[in-house]
């Protein structure tokens, strides 16, 4: 197999790379993160003059018509800079879920704003008590006119405090899931704003009688939910690999310079052994990150595929971050040292859409399914 990138993609790449470097140190990134905001419209407009938050989207709707691999050596970048920039949640995710299921006014009419960075969407899915993979959903949608009036509590809902536009999940009056469109600050729509763990921004959002807009025509777009999912999870996936590489970078790099007893770290054969084994920790993360990456390249959206990549990287994340910080020392958890920041994100990226116990249960509740060998 082929793992090396096009060279379009490494320029790809590298201009992301150099844009988010240029805009962000350890400093400046902590005074972003201070904002209302928590993210830079700077920065933001500069992606979408790269055409960046086009990515996934096809070349009618306004986008690039990129694949996953693109999004992959994206997202990637943005984890290594440990960038706050909500591409994932307000642009790929239900951007994915417009072009999936929407009509062909709908896509033209919302998408082409977004990938020029006039407007921010958030994905309205979670609610309070569901946890990943259930499917249940207490929002529901009741008839009105020539449109629909949507009741219920969606939470967490990533940069949903920010978002212009919701796609919202909701049960269809008939049974089966639709997905709308609602105005953020439509009328019956409220929402209670809240920092997370990582310094990132997150939202409660209650629905009472909001009005909402059908996406398309579909009576169930349970299996576009599915396909969204999935392409959030490689998503961050590839996101846990660049901070991951960041966080031992930094962690080798002090190894080399802090002293004790006179003399560096990194003559330390223990703590020496304890930085390679992280390395193999990161690159068989790696592996499984270009595995889920792979195969939604070739059309296989499958979430064994995707529970098999989250609970590599997420172990990876767990071990790479705990020794990224036990061997900084009391450094490492401070708030002006970024190790601690890159920690905080891989724990947090670990706790969404499901963390290692629950993609273990995706995997276990399949073993049947394998294949065997013949004896």
């Amino acid at each position: 197999m082929e793992f090396e990138l096009t060279d379009e993609q490494v320029m790809l790449r590298d201009t992301v790379r150099d844009v988010l470097a240029r805009n962000y140190d350890p400093e400046s990134r902590l005074k972003v993160t201070d904002t209302e905001l928590g993210w830079s419209r700077d920065v933001w407009r500069q992606l979408a003059e790269l055409g960046v938050l086009g990515l996934g989207f096809a070349e009618e709707d306004g986008g690039v018509d990129a694949g996953p691999v693109e999004t992959m050596v994206v997202l990637e970048e943005i984890g290594r800079r440990l960038a706050p920039e909500p591409l994932l949640d307000a642009v790929l995710v239900p951007g994915a879920l417009i072009g999936l299921v929407g009509s062909a006014e709908q896509r033209q009419r919302i998408l082409p704003d977004v990938a020029s960075g006039e407007k921010l969407l958030a994905f309205a899915h979670a609610e309070p008590g569901v946890r990943w993979p259930s499917t249940d959903l207490a929002t529901s949608a009741a008839a009105e006119g020539d449109g629909y009036l949507l009741t219920g509590v969606k939470n967490p809902v990533a940069h949903g405090d920010c978002a212009d536009e919701l796609v919202v999940s909701a049960v269809l009056p008939g049974g089966g899931v639709g997905l709308f469109l609602v105005a953020a600050d439509g009328e019956g729509v409220s929402r209670k704003t809240f920092r997370t763990v990582d310094g990132q921004r997150g939202a409660q959002i209650t629905f009472e009688k909001a009005r909402a807009e059908l996406l398309g025509d579909t009576a169930d777009a349970s299996e576009a939910v599915q396909i969204a999912l999935g392409h959030a999870h490689a998503g961050l996936c590839a996101e846990s690999i660049g901070a991951m590489e960041e966080s031992l970078r930094l962690t080798t790099e002090y190894l080399k310079t802090r002293k004790q007893f006179g003399v560096t770290l990194s003559k330390f054969q223990t703590l020496t052994q304890r930085a390679a084994n992280m390395y193999v920790s990161l690159e068989l993360a790696r592996s499984m990150s270009l595995y889920v990456t792979a195969s939604l390249a070739d059309g296989v959206n499958d979430p064994v595929v995707a529970s098999r990549a989250r609970l590599q990287v997420g172990r990876a994340a767990r071990h790479v971050g705990q020794e990224a910080i036990q061997m900084h020392g009391g450094i490492g958890v401070t708030a002006e040292y970024p190790v601690g920041h890159y920690v905080a994100r891989l724990t947090a990226i670990g706790r969404t859409l499901g963390g290692d116990l629950d993609h273990l249960k995706v995997l276990s509740a399949r073993v049947g399914e394998y294949d065997l060998p013949e004896l």
